[in-house]
């Protein structure tokens, strides 16, 4: 048997709350993202769910909801491995921008197709900027080239997969149940190979965040059934939030 595998995005950020592009940027849980990884972990526990393993990216929202999860489901000791490779999309010179005064400044349709094209990115920061993850300590480790400057979704997808690949999909294969701690692109990534989403299809696709989200496997881990756990009116409506962040 195949294991199961729930992706979950991280809680309201202080950058959510002030609907800021954050991307790579670090920033903390408000306490209702707080409260949305809380609930995370409630509505896991009830649906029966324990997992043998873990993964998040490397930044402190995603971290955080892993954590605050994991404790309310009473599996704080659970294994977690954390890798760049599932971090958020990076914006870019669009990192730390209000979304709605992008908007106002670039237009609408500009906005849009920097925000959720699948292959079109954002300018790029510039190599000095802080904004740039050359300039951070948690990626001294890695090779410059592969430290990105700007990201559209078709990017985040390339640098997603291999960890799919190699990480993940072993684990199903061998009957482990996966918890994936993320963000919306990363998981948005994700979500695009496991169920075959068209590129022309994805951008209309929002991940609400503290919302989980199972999946379950055939023998070739071809999806079988993929549903988000919990009240679905409310899982709706934090979808739609999502999309009408920029005012598009």
């Amino acid at each position: 048997m195949t294991g199961t595998l729930v992706i979950l995005r991280h809680g309201q950020s202080t950058w959510n709350l002030e609907n800021l592009f954050t991307g790579w940027h670090d920033v903390p849980l408000t306490p209702q993202g707080e409260n949305e990884a809380v609930a995370a972990g409630a509505t896991m526990a009830e649906a029966g769910l324990r997992f043998d393993v873990s993964h998040t990216s490397l930044q402190t929202r995603a971290v955080m909801t892993h954590h605050l999860a994991l404790l309310e489901m009473g599996q704080v000791w659970l294994p977690v491995e954390r890798h760049w490779r599932l971090n958020e999309r990076h914006y870019g010179a669009l990192q730390g921008l209000d979304k709605k005064a992008t908007t106002e400044r670039h237009g609408a349709e500009q906005t849009y197709s920097w925000r959720r094209s699948y292959d079109v990115p954002p300018p790029p920061v510039d190599p000095d900027s802080p904004e740039h993850p050359a300039n951070d300590e948690r990626y001294r480790h890695l090779p410059p080239d592969v430290l990105p400057a700007s990201e559209c979704l078709r990017d985040v997808v390339t640098r997603v997969l291999p960890y799919w690949y190699d990480t993940i999909a072993p684990q199903l294969l061998a009957g482990l149940d996966v918890l994936v701690t993320a963000h919306g692109n990363s998981l948005r990534a994700l979500l695009k190979h496991l169920e075959g989403v068209a590129d022309d299809e994805i951008p209309e696709v929002n991940i609400p965040t503290g919302a989980p989200r199972q999946y379950c496997f055939d023998q070739s881990l071809a999806v079988t059934s993929a549903e988000y756990l919990g009240d679905a009116d409310a899982v709706a409506a934090a979808a739609a939030a999502v999309a009408s962040q920029a005012g598009t």
